[in-house]
């Protein structure tokens, strides 16, 4: 039987599976809907010759990559933001790009992504909720904020605004239509301040550190949530081969295309993992205001060019410092970062 590769290019309800041999001649092609036994049902003819499935990478991969791996299958999860088509192409379309994967697949050339471990899934994402509702309580506190100056001309600091009652708003503004809008901020920002600290408590009881995380406490700046987060989204830090791509994958690199020292262009900004750089980035905005020698060094950026720099530039230190740390299993050492 003949060696076959496929691809699924994979939509919200819908997919389209693609077969090769060799000699990229087209075994099977076919649109099917977004049901588990349909496709199994497809590629069993195939089973014992096909040497893997790729799967594209988009938002609703699980439940694909979980069954074919459960029936038996290799399975591949393509990253589509790495994946270069041949430019000369005038047409494409969904058998296209199937067929292109199992193609790179053949010539092992596939970009691929981190297939993530199934039972761990669901703990780092509810963790990744909790980053969700962490962004709409600044923005109602940020939203109040700018009320309370804008009618009141005076600024009231957002821990304050934190500590705010309903009987509070009504104090502040004459007007109900203020009270009533402030009001609506308060209870917004009660409700997810219970939210989150309800995330964190179900995390923080059920996933603990791994030795090699544990150690990422030593990092001024670095707390447990900070560390589950890094945890959770790093799985296996055996996957990244340097620190450098590390940093990358963490979004802490720059995204600039030089040639002769002069900037070109911009490579995918978006390539890499967005909670990764939300918390170096926390952890620089914690590290400088408990080292010193850190706050040096954010001092110094920020003087050549702006507080966003700075921060970015201090969260890829900090990335890499981690990327040894858990590598080598090691404490956070200050004389060396510095």
């Amino acid at each position: 039987m003949e060696t076959a590769y496929a691809g699924i290019d994979l939509h919200s309800s819908n997919n389209y599976l693609g077969i090769i041999n060799e000699n990229d001649q087209i075994l099977y092609g076919k649109r099917l809907p977004n049901d588990l036994s349909k496709v199994l049902m497809a590629l069993k003819p195939f089973k014992e010759s096909l040497k893997g499935v790729v799967v594209e990478s988009t938002y609703n991969w699980y439940w694909m990559v979980d069954g074919l791996q459960e029936d038996g299958y290799k399975v591949h999860l393509a990253n589509p933001s790495a994946i270069k088509q041949y430019e000369g192409l005038k047409f494409t379309d969904d058998k296209w790009d199937a067929v292109w994967l199992a193609h790179l697949l053949r010539l092992k050339i596939l970009p691929e992504g981190y297939i993530y471990p199934k039972e761990e899934r669901p703990i780092r994402d509810i963790l990744r909720r909790r980053t969700l509702f962490v962004r709409q309580r600044t923005a109602h506190i940020l939203s109040l904020q700018s009320m309370i100056t804008r009618n009141l001309g005076t600024r009231m600091s957002g821990n304050a605004i934190k500590k705010l009652t309903l009987s509070d708003a009504e104090e502040l503004f004459d007007s109900p239509f203020l009270v009533s809008m402030a009001q609506n901020n308060i209870e917004a920002i009660h409700f997810l301040k219970k939210t989150i600290y309800k995330i964190e408590n179900a995390v923080l009881s059920e996933a603990k550190l791994r030795k090699e995380f544990e150690l990422l406490l030593t990092i001024p700046g670095i707390g447990k949530i900070l560390a589950l987060t890094i945890m959770l989204e790093v799985g296996d830090i055996g996957r990244f081969l340097r620190a450098g791509n590390y940093s990358s994958y963490s979004r802490c690199v720059k995204s600039r295309r030089l040639s002769n020292g002069k900037k070109k262009g911009e490579n995918n900004s978006k390539n890499g993992n967005p909670y990764l750089s939300w918390a170096y980035v926390e952890a620089a905005n914690f590290m400088r205001r408990h080292c010193k020698k850190a706050q040096k060094f954010y001092q110094r950026k920020e003087a050549k060019r702006n507080k966003i720099v700075a921060a970015k530039a201090l969260a890829n230190k900090i990335s890499k410092a981690s990327y040894f740390i858990m590598r080598d299993q090691v404490p956070f050492d200050e004389s060396k970062l510095f």
